[in-house]
């Protein structure tokens, strides 16, 4: 009994210094986050209640509401194209090739390279290409948004590639012997064993890659900073390619009155990604075959 005791007190010693910081740096802004966007506040100690009045504005303004479409598009074709390179990439390299450590290396190094570093890193190639053509990355919308998607691709493809291989070689090579036994080809066997067994992997690629797209800012800020702007009839200026995280940013910090505002849309923002990702989680874990 003492020892069981003694090994409590412990492991309540080992436990309380992470709980008080988990408490202190993540549980209690949270809520005080959630607080705060009801209020009107320059400084968080002289915040003052004023109910819905921020999401009312926030709902009203058009430049969140243009970045939720952009990150609304921007996820999906992003969530797609990383997913179908990743699973191509990962497939090719599981078959046997020479040099596939290397090329597992290679496509993952991009991952290790910070957002804000790679965004400008892009910034310069699309530039150094699009000048040949008089224009630049932040003149033209629609290279904002390929070049965003681009840079996403070869980012996040390598860290995605790593979870497939796991995905491919975690299939028992039992159930490819049987299938080939019963004349399944190729496609067969990719169609009806190799995708209903990787359904796990797909899961957790698809939720990171979902909420990491929707999250996206240091690269949204290096590569593009929301450019280009067009005035709208009521006098304010909208970016094209400014995506929700870098629009709660500037509405938060921009202008010091409207600091409830950007609190309000970043707690309309995490109810947003929380509910598409559960969603995401509950359709794709369905499919999982019970081994």
């Amino acid at each position: 009994m003492f020892k069981k005791k003694s090994r409590k007190i412990y492991s309540l010693i080992f436990v309380l210094p992470t709980l008080a910081a988990f408490i202190i740096g993540f549980v209690y802004p949270f809520f005080n986050g959630i607080y705060l966007s009801f209020c009107n506040f320059r400084i968080t100690s002289n915040a003052k209640f004023v109910g819905f009045d921020n999401y009312i504005k926030a709902f009203q303004d058009e430049g969140f509401i243009r970045s939720f479409w952009f990150t609304a598009l921007f996820v999906v074709v992003s969530v797609v194209l990383i997913n179908l390179i990743a699973f191509f990439v990962a497939y090719v390299l599981t078959i046997g090739i020479r040099g596939s450590n290397i090329f597992r290396t290679v496509f993952f190094m991009p991952n290790l390279i910070g957002g804000i570093i790679l965004g400008y890193i892009w910034q310069l190639i699309f530039n150094g290409i699009l000048h040949n053509y008089g224009t630049n990355i932040n003149l033209n919308a629609t290279y904002g948004f390929w070049g965003l998607i681009i840079l996403m691709c070869w980012q996040q493809a390598g860290y995605m590639m790593i979870i497939y291989i796991a995905g491919f070689q975690s299939v028992p090579s039992d159930l490819y012997e049987a299938a080939r036994i019963d004349g399944a080809g190729k496609k067969q066997l990719l169609t009806n064993v190799t995708l209903p067994m990787m359904m796990p992997s797909i899961t957790i690629c698809t939720f990171l890659t979902l909420t990491n797209s929707f999250k996206l800012f240091d690269q949204n800020l290096a590569l593009t900073g929301g450019q280009p702007g067009v005035i709208t009839d009521s006098g304010t200026i909208i970016y094209q390619t400014e995506m929700m995280a870098l629009n709660i940013y500037n509405t938060f910090y921009a202008n010091q009155n409207s600091r409830g505002v950007g609190q309000a849309e970043g707690v309309i923002f995490f109810i947003l990604v929380v509910i598409i990702a559960l969603v995401q989680l509950y359709f794709t874990r369905r499919k999982e075959v019970q081994q």
